[in-house]
């Protein structure tokens, strides 16, 4: 044991199983201990390393903004939150964005967003917002109330209302037409803590088709699918509809945290200075460090994401000792006959 992990052990919150590893140092997609072994990051730091570890232009872009301004206050504008909201509409579409500091954050400024706008525009004193089963939106007592697997709920009551459950198929958005309170439908088109489980077309179709007749948002949750992870920008491009809310986070900033919840014209119109804020959100050296990666973010290397995901898939499919292979692009689960935990041990 390092010196390193006993005091991690004495004085850090227990809420992390770590593996006993100590990491120093990394380059591109490998990581260096402090035993002198070197290991292949498959898991990017959970979707957050976009370009790997020690990344050449993001530090260039990080550092140049510490020699800077490293924080403001919100009261004052700043070049990089300007220069990354305005890229990101460019290259979604949307009207508007609020930076947060992660991807509960964003999930949370989204049910705001979807719930005052169910109040001002369309009337609805208590709106519901349904989301579906397996799914995860993070870990404030809010998210956790959006997420529909039961185990991150127990020890945590009473959870926010608001919220109910429903499974992604089509014929479970049925009851829905009948809800004259359902304010917002909110998915992860790739149901990452539920399994890396893509949605069925034939379900956001359907609720395309829902949103049309009832005037409900659809909200995504791009926070572990989204930046080039599936091989698209956000993964809900794959199914050919644009949301009227998109939450994202992790690879955003390469390593920083930042949260960005990017809105519609008619849906950002709700909010009004006091309504939402983040002392964080917006910082200049967080934002550089996410123009740097989404101004690289180019379709040559999306292709690439999609031409390696599909070269896994290939290579992994039926398998010995893998029982399925599921995912889209680099966002990649493997069901194996063994414990996961003893593979990852092996491997380790």
């Amino acid at each position: 044991m390092t010196d390193t992990m006993r005091m991690d052990g004495e004085f850090v919150a227990h809420t992390y199983s770590r593996f006993p590893v100590e990491l120093v140092s990394g380059s591109g997609c490998i990581a260096r201990g402090s035993d002198g072994k070197e290991y292949i990051d498959l898991g990017s730091g959970i979707g957050v390393n976009a370009f790997g570890y020690s990344d050449g232009p993001w530090k260039e872009a990080v550092t140049a903004q510490l020699d800077a301004l490293q924080h403001t206050s919100n009261l004052y504008y700043t070049s990089p939150c300007a220069s990354l909201a305005a890229l990101l509409c460019e290259k979604t579409g949307f009207s508007k964005v609020f930076f947060s500091n992660s991807g509960a954050e964003a999930n949370e400024c989204a049910v705001k967003a979807a719930r005052k706008h169910a109040a001002d525009v369309r009337g609805i004193a208590s709106p519901v917002i349904a989301t579906l089963i397996n799914s995860f939106h993070g870990r404030t007592v809010t998210t956790l109330s959006a997420t529909g697997q039961d185990k991150f709920h127990r020890d945590f009551q009473p959870l926010t209302p608001g919220f109910i459950h429903i499974s992604p198929d089509p014929d479970a958005l049925a009851p829905l037409y009948g809800m004259k309170d359902l304010a917002a439908v909110m998915i992860e088109c790739v149901q990452g803590e539920g399994g890396v489980i893509p949605l069925e077309k034939s379900f956001t179709d359907a609720l395309v088709r829902l949103r049309k007749q009832t005037g409900c948002l659809i909200v995504c949750d791009e926070v572990q699918c989204g930046n080039g992870r599936t091989g698209r920008l956000y993964s809900y491009e794959h199914f050919g509809f644009t949301p009227d809310i998109v939450s994202t986070a992790k690879g955003l900033g390469g390593g920083l945290p930042i949260g960005a919840t990017m809105m519609t014209g008619e849906v950002a119109s709700v909010f009004k200075p006091g309504d939402h804020g983040s002392t964080f959100g917006g910082n200049p050296v967080c934002c550089a460090g996410a123009l740097s990666i989404i101004s690289r973010l180019d379709e040559k290397l999306l292709e690439s994401v999609r031409r390696k995901g599909k070269m896994v898939f290939d290579r992994l499919s039926g398998a010995p000792g893998i029982k399925s292979v599921s995912g889209l692009g680099l966002m990649i689960g493997i069901a194996l006959e063994r414990p996961a935990s003893e593979v990852l041990k092996d491997c380790m």
